[in-house]
């Protein structure tokens, strides 16, 4: 039997606790505590524009799902700005509740929005507790054993600088040789920049200063105080932070499986037919406009697709 909320976005108090656990990058998360000064509204009323139902995913949505209308779907808030709550500490907002909202509509449905830690959406999704998950799940080979996958956001790392910063451009490992970077001790992030820092040692130039911190506020203060020269990141919450606080400006993306692509997607159990409708929902979303609106809204315009895959090939765990 499906959980539900109440209402399609707003979720009860009791949820406060389930927030995101498997964040182990400083800068990775935000909170949704201040008011961007590009007004990203933060607000539980979010006044989202409307989706229209996509004749050709309404269609294929699967009779079981679409029987009482709604469209459950999990997510992990605490990571600005694809999952977080509202100024009322108990509505989600967020890229990833903004592109639920819109699928549910353009699949004919009502979106049940379901807070969840980010562990316990597995075993979620295979009991029948949620019909979907949309959460930042990247498409891996290994998921793709259990999961069927519709996708709706490219997977990138960013590089950060100060403002004023004299760097103009990090595209290559050549880039980052005898820089001070901030990076998560143990992310995928630190793997890439370990290796590129390798191929420059190799070739003669100079090392990366890796600095690690434990907290998101010490390795904003020491790339704003100049100790550090660049961040590298998700770079969702990069630019959801530059965004805010203006302090610092993106320099570099980097697909977040490199130097393979990564994906974003909709992740649904396996063989229920709704990726195949989650699919067509996206590319109406996309041939509609109001894909990329909600994207721009977030400031994720760098990571928009061009258009939906089903099961696309999968980043080796």
């Amino acid at each position: 039997m499906n959980q539900r909320t109440t209402t399609g976005l707003i979720v009860g108090a009791a949820a406060l606790g389930l927030m995101l656990t498997g964040c182990s990058d400083p800068g990775s998360s935000a909170t949704a505590g201040t008011v961007s000064k590009q007004g990203f509204n933060l607000s539980p009323e979010q006044n989202r524009q409307a989706a229209e139902p996509v004749a050709a995913a309404t269609k294929i949505v699967p009779a079981n799902i679409k029987e009482d209308g709604k469209l459950t779907v999990a997510m992990a808030p605490g990571s600005a700005p694809l999952a977080m709550f509202a100024t009322d500490n108990k509505t989600l907002i967020g890229d990833e509740a903004d592109i639920a909202v819109a699928l549910a509509q353009s699949l004919g449905l009502e979106a049940d929005l379901v807070p969840v830690s980010w562990a316990d959406w597995p075993l979620g999704l295979e009991s029948g507790k949620y019909e979907a998950v949309i959460s930042n799940v990247t498409v891996t080979q290994a998921r793709k054993q259990k999961y069927d996958f519709a996708t709706y956001r490219e997977d990138k790392l960013g590089f950060y600088v100060p403002v004023d910063s004299e760097i103009k451009e990090i595209r290559a490992p050549k880039d980052v040789a005898g820089l001070r970077i901030t990076v998560g001790s143990g992310t995928n992030q630190e793997k890439i920049l370990l290796s590129w820092d390798a191929q420059n040692k190799k070739a003669g130039l100079k090392p990366v200063s890796f600095q690690y911190y434990d907290e998101d506020a010490l390795a904003a203060v020491a790339l704003t105080s100049g100790r550090a020269d660049a961040s590298f990141g998700p770079n969702a919450s990069g630019a959801y932070k530059a965004s805010t606080d203006g302090k610092t400006r993106l320099v570099g993306l980097v697909p977040g499986g490199w130097p393979d692509a990564a994906s974003i997607a909709v992740t649904v159990k396996k063989g229920s037919g709704l990726a195949e409708a989650s699919q067509a929902g996206i590319n109406g979303l996309i041939e509609s406009g109001l894909y990329k609106t909600i994207l721009d809204k977030w400031a994720l315009g760098e990571e928009a697709i061009p258009k939906s895959q089903l099961n696309p090939p999968g980043l080796k765990d």
